[in-house]
């Protein structure tokens, strides 16, 4: 390095100069979808919000999301000062008005008293509770946007070892070769998303799977990247799962003329008559997902699908009414 570079410095930013309130200003933030990843990224989880200020028993929870790989809840209580008994009392009675959950606690500040009584719930509970301490910081670069730091202070017990082994898993397993060649697939597929940067990001862990899902912001729904060897196809969907999956499929379908316009290109909507759940999909046929010298073709064309679904679906999936 340049003995004469010039480096900028770190400068700490109170959280009350950019976030006034926690129910009016940093909630709402928090929520956003671009954030709760971050949030997840600091967790290892994959969060997909489920609603904002959500009764649970007497109290209101902050924001209350589900956990895309186990389908279980994650409740999350936002302080914007340091931890205080009442906060912890509400997150006592989350807890116990959910079967199995996730209790996520960011405050500016953890007391020594309200971290050791995190670690002891984590290690008296099950592994149906686990209970998260997290402290926010805000810092910023001169005058750059304050940009937002989580640091946990409590975890459940083995949890850093559990996501570690989680993540080295396929990469230790003695992979058969179909396996391989579809771990090879996604990782692949997942630069050139990262490539575009659109709204379909490449950062999830590829898998040695089929297919490959990514969020859309509404918990049952999801876009999903599919390879069908047998059929010489591979796949680009919206995925609808669940008891209310078909009505909302029909509601979604109302828009079907607006939606092809907009894309440019038709899509199959398949109800799937012998399942439970229904999607939305398109279609690249002819083609050999194991021929690698075809798959930046391949690959091309799932990220633009990938992206195009998102954009003229997103919006759409939030909006749908509830068909309960």
């Amino acid at each position: 390095m340049n003995s004469d570079t010039t480096l900028g410095r770190l400068k700490r930013v109170e959280l009350r100069d950019i976030w006034l309130s926690e129910a009016v200003d940093f909630t709402p933030w928090l929520a956003r979808e671009d954030n709760l990843a971050l949030l997840g990224e600091t967790l290892g989880i994959d969060l997909e919000l489920e609603a904002q200020e959500k009764p649970v028993g007497p109290f209101r929870a902050d924001i209350l999301c589900k956990d895309v790989g186990t389908d279980s809840w994650v409740l999350v209580e936002n302080q914007l000062e340091r931890t205080d008994h009442c906060h912890l009392g509400q997150l006592l009675t989350y807890a116990s008005g959910l079967e199995a959950v996730t209790i996520v606690w960011i405050a500016a500040r953890f007391t020594e008293e309200h971290r050791s009584t995190l670690d002891w719930l984590n290690k008296i509970t099950d592994g149906s509770f686990r209970f998260f301490g997290l402290e926010v910081e805000l810092w910023r670069i001169g005058d750059s946007p304050a940009a937002p730091k989580f640091n946990i202070v409590s975890k459940p017990n083995n949890w850093s070892k559990s996501v570690a082994h989680a993540a080295r898993a396929i990469d230790e397993a003695e992979l058969s070769d179909t396996r391989r060649v579809q771990l090879e697939y996604w990782t692949h597929l997942h630069a050139v998303l990262n490539q575009k940067k659109g709204r379909i990001s490449g950062s999830r862990k590829p898998q040695a799977q089929s297919w490959m899902g990514y969020s859309i912001g509404r918990t049952g729904f999801h876009l999903g990247a599919v390879m069908i060897r047998p059929k010489r196809q591979i796949r680009v969907e919206l995925y609808i799962s669940g008891d209310q999956a078909k009505v909302l499929l029909a509601q979604l379908h109302e828009q079907a003329d607006v939606i092809h316009q907009d894309l440019g290109y038709p899509l199959v909507w398949e109800e799937l008559p012998d399942r439970r759940d229904a999607r939305v999909a398109i279609y690249l046929q002819d083609l050999d997902p194991e021929d690698e010298h075809d798959w930046p073709r391949q690959h091309e064309w799932l990220a633009n699908k990938l992206n195009d679904l998102h954009r003229v679906f997103s919006g759409r999936v939030r909006a749908l009414a509830s068909a309960g």
